[in-house]
């Protein structure tokens, strides 16, 4: 069985959705979790719901697109703890549009968040685990970064969250810090709950499992891959979509 007793985790982005059930299957498996986003009332929801079953969280506002936003959150969740075991990127958001209709704060927005924001706790979190020579970083990519219309922008930032992950896992290897990027395929979220009935049966078609993922199928392959049992994995981009993209 899987166990992060002792380990200390922030999960950005986690207010709602896939960031939400991330940061549950942490503290469901022993972990402080750091509950991240910019979402004040979000996260102090989340925070209660994993403290009422009896795990430990606590809230952190944290707009990661600012560089020392981002850096204090990490310098200070570390020293608060004496540690940081655990960094997962899942902050993200979408500005979809045609490449010939995409207008620059569409551009700008989508690789800040997405992009920029990974490397703004990165940098700092890789310091820290270099010096305690330990440490897990997972990324959350997308199925996207191959290519998909009308998300220049998106599968661009995805792409380049492959591109750090390989990166830094290469940089990072002898310091016993482990980095790997996951591709969500179509999960149920509030973001995909919004998509109209034609446009979600036919993703539905394209899946080869025939059903739409949960947060907790993509929050299960996290957890494996932050603990102990995950140490001879890295530079990994591992899909979980149920086979969207064969």
């Amino acid at each position: 069985m899987i166990s992060l007793t002792g380990k200390t985790a922030i999960v950005t982005g986690s207010a709602r959705g896939l960031g939400r059930g991330i940061a549950t299957k942490l503290a469901s498996l022993g972990s402080h979790v750091v509950v991240s986003d910019m979402n004040e009332e979000g996260i102090d929801q989340v925070v209660k719901s994993i403290e009422e079953q009896g795990w430990s969280a606590e809230a952190y506002v944290c707009n990661v697109t600012d560089e020392k936003q981002a850096e204090k959150m990490i310098e200070q969740i570390a020293s608060n703890h004496g540690q940081l075991d655990i960094l997962v990127n899942n902050a993200g958001i979408n500005r979809d549009a045609l490449l010939y209709k995409m207008t620059h704060e569409q551009w700008d927005a989508v690789i800040n968040v997405n992009l920029t924001g990974v490397f703004n706790t990165m940098r700092p979190a890789s310091q820290i685990m270099r010096e305690q020579t330990s440490g897990r970083i997972i990324n959350i990519s997308s199925a996207s970064w191959l290519g998909n219309v009308g998300q220049a922008n998106y599968a661009a930032s995805k792409a380049g969250v492959v591109g750090i992950t390989k990166t830094a896992a290469r940089e990072l290897g002898k310091r016993n810090v482990t980095v790997n990027a996951i591709c969500p395929g179509f999960i149920e979220t509030d973001m995909t709950k919004g998509v109209p009935d034609h446009v979600w049966d036919l993703m539905i078609s394209k899946i080869s499992l025939g059903r739409v993922g949960k947060p907790e199928d993509v929050a299960n392959c996290i957890a494996f891959l932050a603990s102990d049992q995950a140490s001879y994995i890295t530079g990994e981009v591992i899909n979980v979509g149920g086979g969207m993209i064969l």
